[in-house]
């Protein structure tokens, strides 16, 4: 039976309000797929699942994640630059992608790609199995500079945030500890827990299952001041070491997306990062929210850019 207009009208007031798909134009892809170069487990990996849990009834469509490994990135930029540009794919940005472009010159740079969102801050901690003897960064470290090529540090694949920020501790120590690249999050914290490496590099969000099974403890990190939820874990610099780092998480799409579509995403990630129950999921792992629509991650991709190229000078890696 077909509903009389006051009826439709009242029911579709009480959608809008309720905060659905309703509140915003119906999105006009269906399935979007979400592509990462993590390994299934890593920090890329884990963002995206949780994110599309409170999204899809947010946006009112199905997403799908997919895996594409290769080139520290660069097949999974490719891949997506390569899609129509009509909002159906889209890259979970990090700093890996940008890095991966200046140090490798890939087939598609992270300039191929256009910022669509940027949704989160990420802090970087320095984990070791429980076993291990280190009970504080600066006794890794120490360790590693005491014992040339003997201490052996984990980061994600050779050209993501973690691996340089690896070697500007080493650089700051003056230890000669042997830095090992894997494809993913998942991949290294099982040559931490084996004990093959001394030391990893992550998230909270990649590394809780198995902080909170008392399988890994936290050593250090990588912030300006300590992270709330751990006050306890001093930062690399109350430590003795200068290093801060900033990770970002975000999403890129294909250049020529439409400004409605690019509209509706900035909607529905600030509308995301104020529910009750996301907001839950995110504390717990430290994520700092920082919602930005395609302009302001446009500059902020730009910005971050710069700032990595002086790094990678500073460290000798590029000219």
């Amino acid at each position: 039976m077909a509903l009389s207009r006051r009826t439709f009208l009242a029911a579709s007031a009480c959608m809008v309000a309720s905060g659905g798909v309703s509140a915003q134009t119906r999105y006009p892809v269906s399935p979007v797929t979400l592509v990462t170069h993590s390994s299934p487990g890593g920090g890329s990996d884990v963002f995206l699942r949780e994110l599309i849990k409170h999204l899809t009834p947010v946006m009112g469509t199905n997403f799908a994640v997919e895996n594409v490994r290769g080139g520290s990135g660069a097949a999974a930029v490719a891949k997506v630059a390569k899609a129509a540009p009509n909002g159906g794919m889209f890259y979970a940005t990090t700093p890996t992608y940008i890095q991966t472009s200046l140090l490798s010159k890939p087939e598609v740079g992270y300039d191929g790609l256009d910022p669509i969102v940027v949704v989160f801050l990420d802090p970087e901690v320095i984990y070791t199995r429980a076993e291990s003897p280190f009970k504080t960064l600066a006794e890794a470290v120490a360790y590693a500079k005491a014992n040339p090529g003997k201490g052996k540090w984990g980061a994600a694949n050779p050209a993501s945030l973690e691996r340089i920020a690896l070697e500007r501790m080493k650089k700051v120590a003056g230890a000669q500890a042997a830095v090992v690249s894997h494809e993913g999050g998942g991949d290294l914290m099982i040559n931490v827990l084996n004990g093959t490496l001394d030391i990893g590099i992550g998230e909270i969000q990649e590394i809780r299952a198995q902080l909170e099974a008392g399988k890994i403890r936290l050593l250090g990190v990588l912030t300006e001041k300590r992270l709330p939820d751990f006050a306890s874990l001093p930062t690399a610099r109350e430590q003795g070491l200068d290093v801060v780092v900033t990770k970002f998480r975000g999403l890129a799409g294909p250049k020529g997306i439409p400004d409605e579509i690019a509209a509706q995403w900035e909607r529905a990630i600030r509308q995301v990062l104020e529910s009750p129950a996301f907001k839950a999921e995110y504390a717990k792992d430290s994520l700092v929210p920082v919602p930005m629509g395609r302009v302001e991650a446009r500059a902020f991709v730009t910005k971050f850019a710069g700032e990595i190229t002086a790094n990678l000078r500073e460290l000798g890696v590029i000219k």
